[in-house]
């Protein structure tokens, strides 16, 4: 008998850690951590050559991740899509630009729909879905606010002159006067939040302007790179992406003091594929003898380009105890599949049908039956006085392009057609040899602009002036100071 109970302890000491098939309505705690023009690569994880990230790289061995996971080939219409589960050109937004970037009030975002089942909400750094109060994420679902003005820090229509360095902050409605630099502001704003707000469900929202330009990092950031013969934009790039890994270091190690460390799921992303700036050839600098240069991991295109390489982006999903560590899920998906998951996590049902479909069964199994689908991309960015009419074939650089994705092929304005599966760098276009399937993606992404079309709400309003952020900055001037920000204690 004592033999046989041996021999089972032993069995089951070597059968794999079961994880819950079950997911839905478990409620964990959510923090996404969305990065700003980082696309994938840029990260040791990701095979990055020299860039040191071994917070995100020790994430990702902690996680379930996506390998095929897509956003927009610009920021603001990946945001929209994230928060609605809708392609974002239903969502109105079809620029980064003034109105084109404000996201329509008919559809109930994800903040608001877990607010409905008990979460309390808070966003931390970029917004940029539309300045006009009604547009402001206070009155799209968001407890706590906490965000710089328009795409950038600095950018025209975001506080006058404001600097990376001790940025100028609206906080619930009030301007302040942050100090440090601010991705570690955002951090710590957020960190304490979490700390103020974890004896319920809560969603933070994490969300970086770096390493978006203009490229400026911590000065000890900027000084690693300087010695390595970087140029002062290089140094700014890759320094911002490993002050972030220094960040999300910090907040591991809170929620594991803070004992949330199996109660939240932490997800890592970036907006849209990385910057033009990696894919310079040339040298930029040189380390105990060696050359270094950018890292494109081999993906063609960048950011504003309908290529892989504009829309591909990491996408780790970390919830210790729950989901699997270094699990890879091949499954083609995209932001708008975001809202469908957390949904679904958070036990909520929805009547409104959205785009994306729940990626929870593939959480829970990586071979799990996934319905495929074709992915639509397009830049969006045709002049404010030529409008979408006749923008659908648009293929101009830096205007428009788009692009139809489906599990092995990507179409690429119509006339490209690439085998990603043997061909991720798509150097060779197949389209020749495969006429029947560039047909039906073509006929495909007709039928998604007819469908798209009709909301695009924003159109012929690229510019706002006045600009809302700015009166609502000068208003605050003309009846009090700028307030110094209350430093969080953490």
């Amino acid at each position: 008998m004592l033999k046989h109970l041996i021999i089972y302890t032993l069995f089951l000491a070597f059968i794999p850690v079961s994880y819950s098939q079950d997911l839905k309505g478990t409620k964990p705690n959510i923090i996404l951590i969305l990065t700003d023009d980082q696309g994938k690569g840029q990260l040791g994880c990701q095979g990055h050559p020299w860039l040191e990230t071994p917070n995100i790289d020790k994430l990702f061995s902690e996680s379930t991740y996506f390998s095929d996971f897509h956003m927009s080939p610009t920021c603001a219409p990946s945001r929209a899509a994230l928060l609605t589960g809708n392609v974002p050109f239903k969502n109105g937004v079809t620029h980064t630009g003034g109105a084109r970037a404000r996201m329509t009030l008919d559809v109930q975002t994800l903040p608001e729909i877990l607010k409905g089942t008990g979460y309390t909400t808070g966003i931390f750094g970029k917004w940029h879905l539309g300045y006009e109060e009604a547009y402001q994420p206070g009155s799209r679902g968001f407890d706590e606010v906490f965000i710089h003005g328009y795409g950038g820090i600095g950018q025209p229509m975001d506080v006058p002159n404001n600097k990376y360095d001790n940025p100028i902050i609206r906080h619930n409605g009030k301007f302040v006067q942050t100090e440090g630099f601010c991705t570690d502001v955002f951090f710590d704003q957020a960190l304490a939040w979490i700390k103020k707000s974890k004896d319920k469900p809560f969603f933070a929202y994490i969300s970086t302007n770096a390493p978006h330009s203009p490229y400026v990092a911590p000065k000890s950031k900027r000084q690693k790179f300087a010695q390595y013969g970087y140029k002062k934009s290089d140094m700014g790039f890759y320094g911002m992406i490993e002050n972030i890994d220094d960040n999300v270091g910090k907040l591991m190690a809170k929620i594991k003091a803070w004992e949330l460390d199996e109660k939240t799921l932490i997800i890592f992303m970036s907006d849209n594929g990385f910057a033009e700036l990696v894919t310079n050839k040339q040298k930029l600098g040189s380390k105990n003898g060696e050359d270094l240069f950018a890292y494109q991991g081999g993906l063609k295109g960048f950011k504003k380009t309908p290529n892989e390489g504009g829309t591909l982006v990491p996408a780790f999903f970390r919830w210790k105890g729950t989901l699997k560590e270094g699990q890879e899920i091949k499954n083609l998906s995209a932001h708008i599949d975001f809202l469908p998951t957390l949904v679904d996590l958070a036990g909520v049902k929805i009547e409104e049908k959205r785009d994306g479909q729940s990626l929870v069964p593939l959480l829970a199994n990586a071979d799990a039956k996934f319905a495929q689908r074709n992915l639509f991309f397009h830049i969006g960015r045709w002049g404010n006085n030529v409008g979408p009419e006749g923008s659908q074939y648009d293929k101009r650089p830096g205007r428009a392009g788009f692009a139809v994705r489906n599990t092995k092929f990507r179409l690429v304005n119509h006339e490209e057609l690439y085998d990603i599966k043997s061909d991720p760098s798509e150097k060779n276009n197949v389209a020749e040899q495969y006429p029947e399937i560039v047909q039906e993606m073509q006929k495909s992404y007709d039928t998604w602009w007819s469908e798209v079309r009709p909301y695009m709400i924003n159109e012929g309003h690229q510019k706002m002036e006045p600009n809302p952020f700015h009166l609502k900055y000068k208003e605050q001037l003309k009846t009090k100071d700028i307030p110094l920000w209350d430093v969080p204690q953490l």
